[in-house]
C-alpha cells in the first residue's frame, strides 16, 4: 500500500473544494490547477499550492493532461483525482498518470474504456444476467436492416449513440415512416460530437425512471453499493434534482437492482467509485441503462443518508486498503434532497444566463449542506458548466426533507442572474412530485414558464392590501415585509 501525502486535484469549482476539504481531513497537502478564468477561484485560494495551466477554454487547459501531469510532477505529487467532467472518464488520462507513476484515484484504465462504450459495456453485463432494454447488441448504421430490426422490437424505439452521452445522438422514433430520417440524424450528430457514429437501437420506455446505484470496489475483489438515487427530474436529458432513496423502491426491488449494480462492477473488474444506471418502467421492470466510472455530481445525497464521506473513501481505495465494511453494514438513515443551483433561466427554455453574482447568502440550518465554489461578487465564467451550488437537505423522512428544502430555496439569495431555485421549488410543491408519481418527463408534463414570472396571484393580492393599508395612513415607516411564502429568490430576481 502506498500512502498520498500530496493530491493535485484535476478540476474547478464546488468538485475541487469538496475534495480538497475530505484531503485535509485527512492530513493530505492539495494541488490546484486553474485557467485564466479561474485566477481568484475559491478552490485557487484553497489549496495549499496552486499551478496556472493555461487560458479559459478547457481544450487549452482543463482537458491538457500533459500540463497536470507536469503540474503533479513539478509539486511532487502523488496522486491525481479528477473529479467529474473534464477528464474523469478519460481512459487514456488515466493510464498516463499511472506511466508517470502516479495514483489515478478512480477505477482502472481498462474499466473505464469497457464502460465507455455502451455497446460493450451491455455485452459484458448481459454475461452476468443483468437485465437489458431489448435492442441491437452490436453497433449498426445499415438502415435498411435497422429498420427491420426496429420493426421487431416494436415502436416506439431509441436510437442512441455507442459513445454518447448529455442526450447527444440520441433520436426517439415513434413510428416507421420516421425512421430513416432519424436515424441518419443520429448517425451523423454521433459523429459530429463524438467522432465516432456507431449507434444502436433499443426499445423505448415510454414512462421511465431514471434510478441509479452508488457502487464501491476495493482492489481486493470486494463490491458493495450504497443504495440508490431517484434522478428524474431532468432538463435537456440532464439532471436537476436528485434524491435518496427513491419513493418508488421496495426492500425486495431495492435488493434486486442492488444486486444487479454490483454484477455490472464485477463484470468491469471495477473498484473505487462509480455509479451504475438503470430505467424503470411503469411496472417496476428495471434495465442497465450504463455506467459512470467516477464520482457523480449527486453524491452527496449518498453521503448524506449513509454517514460516508465518499471521497475519503475513493482516496484509500486507491491507496490500497480494503472497503471497511460488508454490505450487511449498510443502512439507509432518513432522506436526502439535492437541488442544482444553475445559472440558467427556466422561463427561457433553461438557457445559460451568465453574470454576476451580485448578491449570494447561503441558507443555513440542521441538515442543510452547500457545496458551491462561489462568493459574493465573483461573476460565473461561459466557459464552463454553468452551476453555481449544489444544496442537500436532509431529514427523518421523504416529507420533512422536501419541505426543509423549501424553506432552503426561500432563504437561499441570489441577485444578478437567473437561477434554477424558482424551478426547483415549483418541482417541491408540485403533487407530481410529492406523491412521487412521476417520471423522466416531469418538465414536458407540468412545467410552464409562467409559472415563475410572477409571486402568483396570492401573494399579489397580499402585497396589494398592505399596500393600500400604506397609503391610506401615510405612514412614514418602511413596507411590511412580503408574506412568508414569497421566498427570497422571488423578491431578489431581476
Amino acid at each position: 500500500m502506498r500512502k498520498i501525502k500530496k493530491l493535485l486535484v484535476a478540476n474547478r469549482g464546488e468538485i475541487a473544494l469538496r475534495i480538497m476539504r475530505s484531503a485535509r481531513e485527512m492530513g493530505i497537502l492539495t494541488v490546484a490547477v486553474y485557467s485564466e478564468a479561474d485566477r481568484s477561484a475559491l478552490h485557487v485560494r484553497f489549496a495549499d499550492e496552486a499551478v496556472y495551466i493555461g487560458p479559459p477554454p478547457s481544450s487549452q487547459s482543463y482537458l491538457v493532461m500533459e500540463k497536470i501531469i507536469q503540474a503533479a510532477k513539478d509539486t511532487q505529487a502523488d496522486a491525481i483525482h479528477p473529479g467529474y467532467g473534464f477528464l474523469s472518464e478519460n481512459e487514456e488520462f488515466a493510464r498516463k498518470v499511472n506511466a508517470a507513476g502516479l495514483i489515478f484515484i478512480g477505477p482502472s484504465a481498462d474499466s473505464i474504456e469497457l464502460m465507455g462504450s455502451k455497446l460493450a459495456a451491455k455485452a459484458a453485463v448481459a454475461k452476468f444476467d443483468v437485465p437489458l432494454v431489448p435492442g441491437t447488441s452490436e453497433p449498426i448504421s445499415d438502415i435498411p436492416a435497422a429498420k427491420k430490426i426496429s420493426k421487431t422490437i416494436g415502436y416506439p424505439i431509441l436510437i442512441k449513440a455507442s459513445a454518447g452521452g448529455g442526450g447527444k445522438g440520441m433520436r426517439v422514433v415513434e413510428s416507421e415512416s420516421d425512421f430513416e430520417n432519424q436515424m441518419e440524424r443520429a448517425i451523423s450528430e454521433a459523429t459530429s460530437a463524438f467522432g465516432d457514429g456507431s449507434v444502436f437501437i433499443e426499445k423505448y420506455v415510454t414512462q421511465p425512471r431514471h434510478i441509479e446505484f452508488q457502487i464501491f470496489g476495493d482492489q481486493h475483489g470486494n463490491v458493495v453499493h450504497l443504495f440508490e438515487r431517484e434522478c428524474s427530474i431532468q432538463r435537456r436529458h440532464q439532471k436537476v434534482i436528485e434524491e435518496a432513496p427513491s419513493s418508488i423502491l421496495t426492500p425486495e426491488l431495492r435488493k434486486k437492482m442492488g444486486e444487479a449494480a454490483v454484477n455490472v462492477a464485477k463484470a468491469a473488474n471495477y473498484y473505487n467509485a462509480g455509479t451504475v444506471e438503470f430505467i424503470v418502467d411503469e411496472n417496476k421492470n428495471f434495465y442497465f441503462l450504463e455506467m459512470n466510472t467516477r464520482l457523480q455530481v449527486e453524491h452527496p445525497v449518498t453521503e448524506m443518508i449513509t454517514g460516508l464521506d465518499l471521497v475519503k473513501l475513493q482516496i484509500t481505495v486507491a491507496e490500497g486498503e480494503k472497503l471497511p465494511f460488508a454490505q450487511s453494514d449498510l443502512t439507509i438513515r432518513g432522506h436526502a434532497v439535492e437541488v442544482r443551483v444553475y445559472a440558467e433561466d427556466p422561463t427561457n427554455n433553461f438557457l445559460p444566463d451568465i453574470g454576476t453574482l451580485k448578491t449570494y447568502k447561503r441558507p443555513q440550518g440542521h441538515g442543510i449542506r452547500v457545496d458551491d465554489g462561489f462568493e459574493q461578487g465573483m461573476a460565473i465564467p461561459f466557459y464552463y458548466d454553468p452551476m453555481i451550488a449544489k444544496m442537500i437537505c436532509h431529514d427523518e423522512t421523504r416529507q420533512r426533507a422536501i419541505e426543509k428544502t423549501i424553506r432552503a430555496i426561500d432563504e437561499y439569495e441570489i441577485t444578478g442572474l437567473e437561477t434554477t431555485l424558482g424551478f426547483c421549488r415549483m418541482v417541491m410543491t408540485h403533487e407530481a412530485f410529492r406523491s412521487g408519481n412521476f417520471d423522466t418527463k416531469f418538465v414536458e408534463k407540468y412545467f410552464k414558464p409562467e409559472m415563475l414570472k410572477s409571486n402568483g396571484p396570492e401573494d399579489e393580492k397580499m402585497l396589494a392590501a398592505l399596500l393600500s393599508v400604506f397609503t391610506q395612513e401615510n405612514k412614514k415607516s418602511t413596507i411590511p415585509a412580503s408574506p412568508a411564502s414569497s421566498s427570497a429568490w422571488k423578491k431578489n430576481r431581476i
